[in-house]
């Protein structure tokens, strides 16, 4: 089998910054151990201590909305010289950021195939900034350059089909994975609930950005719903963002354990009674596949990809987008079957290790494979031509 060549294009490196890096990072692993030559090219790349293979920093500038992320400048000048001394085989692109569109203008001038993972559902997160032109007009920019791709991995169903609808040609399913050694239910611990005065408690559990485009509002009102409705119930949120303090505001009885990772995150999973996950703006989520992993039943959006993963009342619950009343009764008729909330926990455990990362990226590589073989013979026909 031919060893491919591969540069990378992400709009974040910085390790486990969010689900995005999360799922990049573990594909660097999975090169390094197949040995296949990459590059990662980004605008925020690893202390020097912290890389496991070769990165390229480019210039930039900081997201002013949110100071953690940084827009590359655009152009491919910043990257050309390193591209040609790396002679990739294949682009990946993992954002339609200014390096993503930079990086499909290389390929078109330099004829090289270029394929995308739609990581990011930006259409979606109109509503939450207010901006009535906002949907239309990423729908229209991002038609424009996935359409340029030779092939866009999509990790939901659901999200691949909206796609369809709004002109995308290139589309393919190609879900996320979980590593089942990190996230599996002997990382539960007692103590973990203990050392959170939440001895006799039945812990839900949000992990995830704090940002208003997760649907953290609808977690805001389930919060109050639940907690005039019960006594043995408490919140806990691992995670960060912009809108942390207006959360800890908004819920003052819950537990803000902010940005959590390794086995720290294995154990709050697996420590947790319930996962829930109100938003509406993911291409997969892929907490909910580390939640089930963990013996962690879900209670998800019936929208976007976050439900993706979740078979309706065998391993989760799904709930109608925006419905506090709904998750809130689902939420308690698991919470008040034992039995229930264990068979679930099983199933979901067994889901998980059908879905591991080396299935995934195996599916990826040979996806690489025939894109670069059909590529060069579609570019032999045209210039024989």
């Amino acid at each position: 089998m031919k060893k491919l060549r591969i540069a990378y294009f992400a709009g974040t490196m910085k390790p486990g910054q969010d689900g995005v890096t999360r799922v990049l990072f573990r594909l660097v692993d999975w090169l390094n151990k197949k040995e296949i030559e990459n590059l990662f090219i980004s605008a925020i790349i690893p202390n020097e201590e912290e890389q496991s293979t070769s990165f390229l920093k480019v210039p930039s500038i900081v997201f002013p909305l949110y100071r953690e992320y940084k827009f590359a400048l655009p152009g491919y000048k910043n990257f050309q010289n390193a591209l040609f001394k790396f002679n990739p085989d294949i682009l990946h692109i993992n954002s339609p950021c200014s390096l993503g569109c930079a990086a499909i203008k290389y390929s078109e001038k330099w004829h090289l195939p270029v394929v995308a993972t739609y990581h990011t559902h930006f259409p979606s997160y109109a509503k939450y900034y207010k901006i009535s032109q906002l949907e239309s007009l990423s729908w229209g920019y991002l038609k424009h350059l996935y359409n340029r791709c030779d092939k866009v991995f999509v990790p939901s169903l659901t999200i691949m089909t909206e796609l369809k609808d709004h002109g995308f040609k290139t589309t393919g399913y190609l879900p996320h994975g979980v590593d089942t050694e990190i996230f599996n239910p002997s990382f539960k611990s007692n103590e973990w609930k203990e050392s959170l005065g939440l001895a006799n408690k039945k812990v839900l559990l949000y992990v995830g950005r704090l940002v208003w485009e997760k649907d953290l509002k609808t977690l805001v009102e389930i919060y109050k719903a639940l907690m005039t409705q019960r006594n043995d119930t408490a919140f806990v949120i691992a995670g960060d963002g912009p809108i942390r303090n207006e959360l800890e505001q908004m819920m003052p009885d819950a537990k803000f354990l902010g940005y959590q990772s390794g086995k720290d995150l294995s154990t709050i999973f697996a420590s947790s009674d319930l996962f829930v996950f109100p938003s509406t703006t993911e291409t997969f989520g892929n907490v909910i596949l580390e939640s089930m992993a963990s013996g962690l039943p879900a209670v998800c959006a019936r929208e976007g990809g976050a439900y993706s993963s979740i078979e309706n009342n065998f391993n989760g619950l799904i709930c109608e987008p925006r419905d506090v009343a709904d998750f809130s009764e689902k939420i308690n008729s698991l919470l008040d079957n034992e039995t229930a909330r264990l068979n679930m926990s099983l199933n979901c455990t067994a889901y998980a290790k059908s879905q591991s990362w080396d299935n995934i990226f195996t599916k990826l590589y040979e996806n690489y494979l025939e894109i670069y073989f059909n590529y060069y013979k579609r570019e032999k026909r045209e210039i024989a031509a």
